[in-house]
């Protein structure tokens, strides 16, 4: 049974009466941009390994940086307009803005005829990316039920490589094909993923945050109430969720907090705030899976793999492990909490960059008289880093910045980070290729040393947010709660109760005097 509800904005929606059928809806709409991002690093992995596409554009290490590297230029476009783009037109139009800028891209990188008109599609897909990715992890972690936000906007991210594994084998299929459609043909099926979300974006809400924000008071209690409790608007758990974000959203009104970059800036606890949220998005960019995302050809042939067959072969089964990875850190995140799994993550990634470094040197001294055991046990390490970065900075890339970012600044703090990680990107796609033809194995030393730099800062500045939905999280940096409502947690565990009586006519009353 679908209902029609009030978005705000020009969007429409007609929203599922049942609270799982509407969380299965909010995953699939707003994974879209983490499938097609790990669609299309793995079908980048794969067409770096294709003659056909190296030939066409006549690629060296440089111009295969460009190619790779170029949807980064776009990202730093995008996040110029993203703090303006979700917080004045809402969560759910930028996804679609997003996705449409990616179909857009797509088209015109299937088609492209010379390097100039590839390198101007990945720019748009950048841009396209890092708005629906931007606005898809706030708009989860706003809407989503807070007791499974780990899991629902993990997912999010958990889906890149849903995508990487199906393009790791259509490339590993049209890898065999003689003609331009073996790099043009994996281009095409990218757009199957933003199609999909343009398709679903009519049936989930607007958020319950974002509405409030706008004043849209009886429409956000609507949703939180089809998000929480099956559209039941008098349940107890729904009213402590809407008291907890409109009193929350109030005291930040009353205080002065603007939905501006300058709020950062001047605001002592908000720049803490996108420090520590902002943090795991340019600290996992740093962690050293770039060498395995976007040259596992470069990366194998280091390590003793060389038949191209076999390297596309060894992309399909490191998104499968990855895929296995993910999930179980979101897990470990739901369960263990979100410092500790990116700690334990952040120390395996290191052991492995060393060893790694270690026998690709191995390796390297004499490639003709290297034993198997060498090749087999590089690749095997190669494994166990993807596998150990998947473990924490998959699942946490979108859930840690918009749990630690309170409402007034999550958009542009978010901005913010997603300019970071854009900025690294660029670099580190761009450098690694000539890293490792000019200094091989060192690569992974220097990698290793400031991945040590970073487990050091999660350790003594990372906060813990398992357990607490995003308006109780205000507690660890403003000492206190601005709202009088009990943890949601302890209503939904039946330790605290709402006086659902008390609490209608109350609302009631501060709907008719907001309403004049």
């Amino acid at each position: 049974m679908l209902t029609k509800t009030f978005t705000g904005t020009w969007l429409p929606a007609w929203v599922p009466e049942s609270t799982n059928w509407l969380s299965a809806l909010l995953i699939l709409c707003s994974m879209v941009q983490s499938t097609t991002w790990g669609y299309d690093g793995s079908m980048m992995n794969g067409l770096n390994i294709l003659p056909s596409y190296k030939d066409y554009f006549q690629l060296t290490p440089v111009t295969t940086g460009l190619n790779t590297a170029a949807t980064s230029i776009g990202s730093i476009t995008a996040v110029f307009l993203i703090g303006f783009l979700l917080d004045r037109a809402g969560r759910r139009p930028a996804i679609l803005w997003g996705s449409i800028f990616m179909l857009v891209s797509i088209i015109l990188q299937t088609s492209a005829q010379n390097m100039a008109m590839f390198v101007v599609s990945r720019v748009i897909l950048g841009f396209g990316h890092t708005i629906s990715g931007a606005a898809g992890g706030i708009y989860l972690s706003e809407t989503f039920p807070s007791r499974w936000r780990a899991w629902g906007t993990g997912l999010l991210n958990d889906c890149y490589y849903v995508g990487a594994l199906m393009a790791a084998g259509i490339t590993l299929g049209t890898g065999q094909w003689q003609s331009t459609w073996a790099w043009r043909a994996p281009s095409l099926f990218q757009a199957v993923f933003s199609l999909v979300c343009i398709i679903i974006l009519p049936f989930v809400p607007e958020s319950p945050r974002w509405l409030v924000h706008q004043g849209h008071y009886e429409a956000a209690r609507t949703v939180v109430a089809q998000a929480n409790s099956n559209g039941d608007i008098m349940s107890p758990l729904a009213i402590t969720v809407y008291r907890q974000i409109v009193d929350t959203i109030e005291w930040e009104k009353k205080e002065g907090r603007k939905m501006s970059p300058m709020e950062i800036i001047k605001n002592p606890v908000a720049r803490k705030r996108v420090l520590i949220g902002g943090s795991a998005k340019p600290f996992s960019c740093i962690a050293g899976n770039v060498i395995a995302s976007y040259y596992l050809g470069a990366q194998l042939t280091s390590a003793g793999i060389t038949a191209r067959n076999d390297q596309l072969k060894a992309n399909v089964v490191l998104n499968v492990w990855c895929l296995f990875t993910s999930l179980v850190g979101t897990h470990l995140a739901h369960s263990w909490g979100r410092k500790t799994t990116a700690l334990l993550s952040q120390s395996i990634l290191i052991v492995c960059l060393f060893i790694i470094g270690g026998l690709t040197k191995m390796y390297g001294d004499n490639p003709q008289g290297a034993s198997h055991a060498l090749v087999y046990g590089n690749v095997a390490v190669i494994f166990i880093f993807q596998g150990a970065y998947s473990l924490a900075w998959t699942p946490l890339l979108y859930l840690y910045p918009s749990e630690v970012m309170n409402y007034s600044i999550r958009a542009n703090g978010t901005a913010a980070a997603s300019f970071s990680i854009s900025v690294l990107s660029l670099v580190m796609v761009f450098v690694m290729p000539i890293g490792l033809a000019n200094i091989g194995w060192k690569m992974y030393m220097v990698n290793g040393s400031w991945d040590i730099a970073t487990l050091v800062l999660i350790a003594i500045f990372w906060v813990e947010t398992k357990g607490k939905s995003l308006e109780e999280i205000d507690a660890l940096f403003d000492k206190e709660k601005h709202t009088n409502m009990p943890d949601e947690e302890q209503v939904r565990a039946g330790k605290e109760t709402v006086d659902v009586q008390a609490m209608k006519g109350e609302m009631a009353y501060a709907s008719e005097q907001k309403s004049q």
